[in-house]
């Protein structure tokens, strides 16, 4: 039995095996994966992980509140950032996203709440990537939902990505080592 992904690379493979599928629960948590997914667009996830130590010192550890608060200033620091992905664009969502995960939680709706409230029903464990979808219509709902609310940089694909890191599904492998695992910690958010 061999992993889904990152056999060859120990930060890849310490990734997928600590990490993606695991059930994220708290609003930093998912902000900062909803952020890492946003920057990830048109890149390679291992360049975003690579880079994710600097992207939370960059961005106060990924906490809305803070990330909120950011302005121009900021917006120009983080350009300036070599160790990121300087792109304005992402940079501007994250900030916009901050704000609305902030507004979120302020009219009674966190965003942890507004995300697990989109977690698709269990499917049977596929055999190939190639048997699984690039996105549900939960994740297209859940897109939806965050983009009236403010978000941006969170279409289907980016959105199911992040259903998949924060383990709301669990697309490790039919033969993967982790799928177990996995599914144990997913029917422990559950109970």
């Amino acid at each position: 039995m061999s992993r889904c992904f990152g056999d060859g690379d120990p930060l890849y493979a310490a990734y997928h095996d600590d990490e993606w599928g695991a059930p994220v629960t708290d609003e930093r948590g998912l902000f900062e994966r909803v952020s890492l997914e946003a920057f990830q667009s048109g890149l390679s996830w291992l360049t975003i992980l690579r880079k994710r130590d600097a992207f939370r010192t960059a961005f106060a550890g990924f906490e809305p509140d803070a990330v909120a608060r950011f302005g121009a200033r900021d917006v120009k620091r983080l350009l300036a950032d070599a160790a990121i992905v300087r792109n304005r664009a992402k940079i501007e969502a994250t900030i916009a996203n901050a704000r609305a995960t902030v507004d979120l939680r302020d009219a009674g709706t966190p965003l942890d709440e507004l995300v697990w409230a989109h977690r698709p029903e269990p499917r049977p464990a596929a055999a190939s990537f190639a048997d699984i979808p690039a996105q549900v219509p939960e994740a297209v709902a859940l897109a939806k939902a965050l983009k009236r609310v403010g978000f941006r940089f969170v279409g289907p694909t980016t959105i199911y990505a992040g259903m998949q890191a924060c383990g709301l599904v669990n697309d490790h492998l039919a033969t993967c080592p982790v799928r177990e695992r996995v599914a144990g910690l997913q029917a422990a958010v559950e109970r």
